[in-house]
C-alpha cells in the first residue's frame, strides 16, 4: 500500500470494492486537523459575536514571518491584522507554532480556542473573558 510514483494509494483496502463501494475513508493529515479545529472555534465565536466579527476573515498560514530581532522565547500561535480602506480585518492562527506545543487534540483544541479568542478580544478592545468565559 505504498504510494508509488505519487499516484496515490492504490490496493484493494483503497480502492472500491464489493464491502467498499466508496472505498475506505482515509485518515486525516495534521494540516487538515488543525483546520477543522480552527473551523469549529470559529464558528463558536461567529454564533456569539456574529455583528461584531462580520467582516473579519479568518485564515490559517504555517508559520508566522518574524522580524531579524525575534526571541526563540515566544513565537506568536495566532495574529491580528487590522482593517485598511480595502482590506478587511484578519485573524491569522499558526499551525507550526501551536501543534509544537500541543500535547494532543483536546490540548491542540485548547490552544486555538485561546490564541484565538486572545486575538478576537484584541480586535474588539474586551477582556478575553467576555469574549470567552471560562466554563
Amino acid at each position: 500500500m505504498r504510494d508509488r510514483r505519487g499516484r496515490g494509494r492504490r490496493g484493494p483496502l483503497v480502492l472500491p470494492g464489493p464491502l467498499s463501494p466508496g472505498g475506505v475513508p482515509t485518515s486525516r493529515s495534521r494540516s487538515e486537523v488543525f483546520d477543522a479545529v480552527v473551523l469549529d472555534v470559529v464558528a463558536d465565536l461567529e454564533a456569539h459575536w456574529e455583528a461584531e466579527l462580520r467582516g473579519v476573515e479568518f485564515g490559517v498560514e504555517e508559520v508566522p514571518l518574524l522580524p531579524t530581532g525575534w526571541r526563540p522565547a515566544h513565537v506568536p500561535l495566532a495574529t491580528v491584522v487590522r482593517a485598511t480602506g480595502t482590506t478587511p480585518a484578519r485573524i491569522v492562527a499558526f499551525r507550526l507554532p501551536v501543534q509544537q506545543r500541543a500535547t494532543g487534540r483536546a490540548d491542540l483544541e485548547r490552544l486555538v480556542r485561546a490564541a484565538l479568542v486572545e486575538r478576537v478580544a484584541e480586535l474588539l478592545g474586551r477582556d478575553p473573558d467576555d469574549v470567552d468565559p471560562p466554563r
